[in-house]
């Protein structure tokens, strides 16, 4: 296996560039330093390839492992031939390593096992060979009491066994059985009856039937997430009509059962219809594998987006901000916070019921506005926030010399961090229900500085992401972490541990003895100081060092993102150009005609250079957007508030492969179908739309009871077009779908060519993906955008 050559494919990169970053991962680089410092080793790979290149890396090595441990247990069996050799090391996926793998596995004790050792495999080899033999006569010769085989019935059961194993560890038969189911399969859904009631939240699937192949992952997982609760029941058919007959003749032609009048035809065709029912159930464990998989993989990716999106949601700024954590009952928990986030003061106020102090809470945060010169207030958008909402309105109106702006704040995770170690140890003597509202002050200001507290799948942005494995999760969002921070940087002398932990070449460790040492002698005037820091090799000062922010600094690019190594190439062209650094900081049009090729040598590249020089003209630039503010609509603060065909301002809180979730500021976002995302076709949401982003929107329907709220962003158009909308779409779908499947060549005869087998496997395509009783069908026209879309895609 060349892993090198098959990851080149793969990312969709050129083997040279693979091979220089598999190098530069082996030798101890991270992804954040090869994408930002060695482009030229990799010829421009970003963070992205490089992620996808590392996963798969990793994976392509741990099935190069597996390949060497399966021909190891096969070679100490003595079984391992030349061309059983050659075909494990031809194989590229797992499955059909496993499915070679299989006769040779080592098995517990089992019917065709306890029949093999009663010597029952000569009979069973020799009713397949010699099909004309009556079953019931050749049996008697291998009667066997002293094994458990007493009689005539028995043995011919237990020779059964044998042939079903015979057939369901046959590699290429199972290979080509695999093939065949994938291109017929349905998923079917039920609901369990006596729990009928309980499961109205997977309603949608009480009776539902779809293509395997079509099956997308939000509905897999939530498909999944009904059958681990106990409400549904979901398994494989071999077509919509559950017709096994092809798959039983493939089983038959491969034991070259075709005399019906052999004296064995019943007995074997008896086996064929065993084998293919548990060769079906591996198949279907092996099929709803591969669909978690890809829909687990799909439902990360979208949480890793969104995660990506709020992490790098535009910051506040340094500024005083008033943080409240919304309650009814218990109250509101107030923190003031400075401009760099020190808690100044804390407090809970009562105006909602049943106290209702309403005057007093108002007259309250007025006291703590006069006192601490807040401008900023960070309200939680949990329960209350509306109310909440109002109360600040009318501190506004009564107080009208404060300048005060109001925020709506994401609060998920705020009460998981406010429980954490972290929190304890930072605010020892702070309850922990004010806490929260620390942290919701704090994120205002700078989201990403104060979610890395949090652990990343606690923020709440993904789509099913307590049904996705959680290891793979968390590795993934770690990256994602690492990945945000390195691209902002990070100012070394404000920075909590838990930010130093995510730059590139440190861990918790080094983290904790930057902040002991800051702490301990001040803050740090260099980058070269870190060298000094316990832990900290020339390895970790070389990947983390640009990361590392330091201004107002002894050395005016320790403030910005020139690497150290790069330091000896801006003294060049400082000379060059007869300036000093701060001349240069200060009038940055001077490397206007500054052309890098000057300047590239064998130390410092084009892009280097390049990349040096643009940094020099905006040093340690924020790459965050300006910060905005949404306003939710007056009046409208609970689902029953709504009305059709409001148009209402939102902030998208999650954004998956169907559409996105917006915050309407109703305690329940409201869906935008990814057919109502633009007026024009739309193949992905984050083309459109990423977390955090205020967006104007439609209500086009709500049910109060199931607490749902379809929008549209197309603002034109009416709640009756809606459907209208969506079924063109599915009908673009469709167009798009087959325009990228390969021509297949004509049939000769009336089967169909990819050996599906006969006997009614190839159904009519209408009958599938079909949800009974919920989907009406597809319209039989092409819609104007489908017809639009198939042009487009031929041209």
């Amino acid at each position: 296996m060349n892993i090198i050559d098959i990851i080149a494919k793969e990312v969709g990169i050129q083997t040279r560039q693979a091979k220089a970053a598999i190098e530069l991962l082996d030798g101890g680089a991270t992804v954040p330093f090869i994408a930002r410092y060695r482009k030229e080793a990799t010829d421009n790979l970003d963070d992205v390839q490089l992620r996808l290149l590392e996963k798969r890396l990793q994976y392509l090595r741990d099935f190069e492992a597996r390949q060497n441990t399966i021909l190891q247990s096969i070679e100490k069996q003595g079984l391992l031939t030349r061309d059983l050799q050659k075909a494990i090391l031809a194989t590229t996926t797992l499955t059909r390593l496993e499915d070679l793998y299989l006769p040779y596995k080592p098995k517990r004790t089992s019917k065709a096992t306890l029949a093999a050792e009663a010597g029952l495999a000569p009979l069973a080899r020799s009713l397949r060979k010699e099909q004309n033999q009556n079953p019931e006569e050749a049996a008697v010769a291998y009667l066997n009491p002293d094994k458990g085989f007493a009689d005539v019935p028995s043995v011919l059961a237990g020779a059964q066994e044998i042939l079903i194993d015979y057939l369901a560890e046959d590699a290429d038969l199972l290979q080509s059985l695999r093939d065949d189911l994938k291109a017929t399969a349905v998923v079917k859904s039920d609901v369990v009856k006596k729990k009928m009631a309980e499961a109205e939240k997977f309603q949608d699937y009480f009776d539902f039937s779809e293509s395997y192949k079509k099956v997308p992952s939000h509905r897999a997982l939530a498909m999944f997430r009904g059958q681990s609760e106990g409400f549904l029941r979901v398994k494989l058919l071999e077509n919509m009509e559950g017709d096994a007959t092809g798959f039983i003749n493939k089983l038959a032609a491969f034991l070259k059962l075709s005399n019906r009048k052999a004296a064995a035809y019943p007995y074997l065709l008896n086996t064929c219809e065993l084998a293919w029912k548990k060769i079906l159930k591996r198949l279907q464990n092996d099929f709803f594998q591969e669909l978690r998989l890809k829909a687990e993989e799909e439902a990360i990716a979208v949480f890793g987006e969104n995660l990506r999106d709020l992490l790098l949601a535009a910051p506040a700024g340094g500024k005083a901000t008033l943080g409240l954590d919304p309650g009814i009952r218990t109250g509101v928990k107030v923190a003031v916070v400075d401009q760099r986030g020190k808690l100044l003061e804390t407090a809970v106020i009562y105006p909602h019921a049943p106290q209702n102090r309403w005057q007093e809470s108002i007259a309250a945060l007025a006291v703590l506005a006069d006192k601490h010169k807040f401008e900023l207030i960070a309200i939680g958008n949990g329960t209350g926030s509306r109310e909440t909402e109002k109360l600040v309105a009318d501190l506004c109106k009564q107080f009208p010399q404060l300048p005060l702006t109001s925020v709506v704040v994401s609060e998920a995770g705020a009460s998981v961090y406010s429980a954490s170690e972290l929190a304890s140890l930072e605010f020892p003597n702070i309850d922990v229900s004010l806490r929260g509202a620390v942290s919701i002050a704090r994120r205002l200001q700078d989201p990403l500085a104060e979610l890395v507290k949090i652990e990343p799948k606690a923020i709440g942005v993904g789509q099913y992401q307590h049904d996705v494995n959680q290891g793979h999760l968390d590795d993934a969002l770690v990256r994602i972490v690492e990945d945000c921070v390195n691209h902002v940087g990070v100012d070394i002398n404000t920075a909590s541990v838990q930010l130093l932990t995510y730059v590139a070449g440190l861990n918790a460790k080094m983290a904790t003895e930057i902040v002991k040492q800051r702490d301990a002698l001040g803050a740090f005037t260099n980058r070269e100081q870190l060298k000094k820091i316990k832990g900290i090799g020339p390895k970790s000062f070389e990947q983390a060092a640009g990361f590392l922010r330091i201004p107002k600094g002894s050395n005016p690019l320790d403030a910005s993102a020139v690497h150290p190594e790069s330091y000896a190439l801006v003294e060049k062209i400082l000379a060059k150009i007869t300036k000093s650094i701060q001349e240069v900081l200060a009038a940055p049009e001077v490397l206007a005609d500054i052309k890098p090729a000057e300047f590239a040598d064998a130390t410092f590249g084009k892009q280097t250079v390049a990349d040096v020089i643009e940094e020099l003209k905006k040093p340690g630039r924020d790459p965050r957007p300006s910060f905005k503010t949404a306003k939710f609509k007056k009046g409208v603060n609970e689902i029953h508030d709504l009305r059709e065909g409001m148009i209402l301002e939102g902030v998208v809180s999650n954004v998956t492969n169907f559409g996105a979730f917006v915050d309407i500021g109703v305690h329940q976002d409201g869906l935008v179908h990814i057919s109502a995302l633009a007026e024009k076709f739309v193949d992905d949401p984050r083309k459109v739309v990423k977390a955090g982003q205020i967006v104007q929107v439609k209500v086009l329907d709500f049910d109060v009871k199931r607490k749902r709220i379809s929008l549209t962003m197309r603002l034109a158009d009416k709640p009756e077009q809606a459907k209208q909308v969506q079924e063109e779409y599915a009908a673009a779908v469709l167009v798009k779908r087959k325009l990228q499947q390969p021509l297949k060549p004509s049939p000769n005869r009336g089967g169909d060519k990819g050996g599906r087998g006969k006997g009614g496997q190839n159904k009519p395509a209408a009958k599938q993906g079909q949800a009974r009783g919920n989907n009406k069908g597809k319209p039989q026209e092409m819609s104007a955008l489908a017809a639009a879309f198939a042009k487009a895609s031929k041209s």
